[in-house]
C-alpha cells in the first residue's frame, strides 16, 4: 500500500508541477496544435493551444513508477517493466507523429501505413515478449487466467495482444477531440486497475499473478499522472496531450489489461472508448454502403457539438458514462471474487 501511494503521489506532483513548465517552454518555441480542416467552428479558437502534453504525461508516471520502488520491499517485475517499456514507446511513436503534423502546419501526422507499421511493430515486440519473457498466461480471460480459461496456445495470445493493443491505442487516441475527456476517462481506468491490481497481490491463491503489485503501481502512476495533467488539460485546455499522450496512454491500459488477465473486461472498463471507437466503425460503414451518415460526424462526441451541447457538457457527460462503466468492471470483478472465494 505505501509503494501505491508514494508512485501515485510523486506522479501526480510530478505531473501538476512540470506541466506549466512545459507549456511555456512550448510557447517559446511556438509548438503548438493544429486543428482539423472538419473539425466543429468552436475548436478553431484552439488553434495554436502548446502541444506534446505526453510527454509529461510519460515522465511522470515512469517518475511513480520508479518511486514506488524507493524504500520499499517491492521488486520490479518483468511485467511491469515491459508496461512501462511499451507505453513510453508508443509515446514516442506518438511524439514523431506530432512533431511532423507541426512542421507540416497541418492536423496530419505521419501517414496511416508508416502510423500503423509503428504501433504494428510496437505491439508484437510487446506480443513476444508478454510470453517468452514474463511467461504470462495464454488462456482467455475476463476478470482472472481460469475465466472462461481458453487456451488460446502462445501464437493465438500473441495474435490477441496484438489487435487489443493496437485498437486501445488508437481508441484513445480517437477519444482525444475535447479538452480533458481522454484524460479524465483514462484516469477513471487506471484507478480502478490500481485497485485490481491490489486486489490481486493480497489473494494470490485465486489470482496466481506474482507481478500484480507492480502492474497496480504502474497503473497507479498512470491515474497520478494523468489527474496531474487534467489540472492544465481540462477546458479550456492551456495543453494539449497530443498523439504523443494519446497513443501512450492506449497503448499502456491495453497492455495492463492482458497481463492482469482482465482481456475481455477490457471492453466494460474501457466502454467509453470503445463506443467512440464504434462510432467511427459505423459511421464508416454506413456512408460506404448506404450514402448516409449515422452521425452529423465521428467520433461521436463532436455530433453532440454540432447538436449544440456546450464542450463542457459533452466532457463532464462522457466522464460521468466512463465512471460508471469503469465502476461496473470493478463491481464485476468483485462479484466473481465472491464467487471464486466460496470454492478456494
Amino acid at each position: 500500500m505505501l509503494s501505491l501511494m508514494e508512485a501515485g503521489g510523486v506522479s501526480f506532483l510530478v505531473s501538476l508541477l512540470l506541466t506549466p513548465l512545459w507549456i511555456r517552454f512550448l510557447r517559446e518555441r511556438s509548438l503548438g496544435q493544429q486543428i482539423r480542416d472538419d473539425a466543429p467552428s468552436t475548436h478553431l479558437v484552439k488553434a495554436g493551444t502548446p502541444t506534446l502534453g505526453g510527454v509529461v504525461i510519460m515522465f511522470a508516471a515512469l517518475c511513480g513508477y520508479l518511486m514506488g520502488h524507493v524504500g520499499t520491499s517491492l521488486s520490479f517485475t518483468r511485467a511491469g517493466v515491459l508496461v512501462i517499456a511499451v507505453t513510453l514507446a508508443s509515446g514516442l511513436l506518438g511524439f514523431v507523429d506530432d512533431l511532423v503534423a507541426i512542421r507540416n502546419a497541418r492536423n496530419l501526422g505521419l501517414n496511416k501505413r508508416g502510423k500503423f507499421v509503428g504501433q504494428l511493430a510496437i505491439a508484437a515486440v510487446f506480443a513476444v515478449l508478454a510470453v517468452a519473457w514474463v511467461h504470462t498466461s495464454t488462456n482467455l480471460s475476463f476478470t482472472r487466467w481460469s475465466l472462461p480459461g481458453w487456451n488460446l496456445t502462445a501464437t493465438g495470445w500473441a495474435v490477441l495482444a496484438i489487435v487489443v493493443v493496437i485498437a486501445t491505442s488508437n481508441a484513445v487516441n480517437l477519444t482525444d477531440g475535447l479538452d480533458g475527456l481522454a484524460a479524465g476517462a483514462a484516469t477513471f481506468c487506471f484507478g480502478v486497475l490500481s485497485i485490481i491490481g491490489y486486489w490481486q497481490f493480497r489473494h494470490y491463491a485465486i489470482y496466481h499473478l506474482h507481478s500484480s503489485l507492480d502492474l497496480g503501481l504502474v497503473a497507479v502512476g498512470l491515474v497520478g499522472a494523468c489527474l496531474g495533467f487534467l489540472w492544465w488539460n481540462a477546458a479550456p485546455a492551456k495543453i494539449i496531450m497530443g498523439d504523443t499522450g494519446s497513443l501512450a496512454i492506449g497503448t499502456g491500459l491495453g497492455a495492463l489489461c492482458l497481463l492482469m488477465n482482465l482481456d475481455l473486461l477490457l471492453v466494460i472498463l474501457g466502454g467509453l472508448f470503445v463506443a467512440e471507437t464504434s462510432s467511427v466503425i459505423l459511421q464508416v460503414v454506413s456512408f460506404r454502403l448506404f450514402g448516409r451518415r449515422i452521425f452529423r460526424m465521428a467520433p461521436f462526441h463532436h455530433h453532440f457539438e454540432l447538436r449544440g451541447w456546450p464542450e463542457t457538457t459533452v466532457i463532464v457527460r462522457f466522464w460521468i458514462l466512463a465512471g460508471l462503466l469503469a465502476a461496473m468492471a470493478l463491481g464485476i470483478f468483485y462479484g466473481d471474487f465472491l464467487q471464486i472465494a466460496k470454492v478456494v
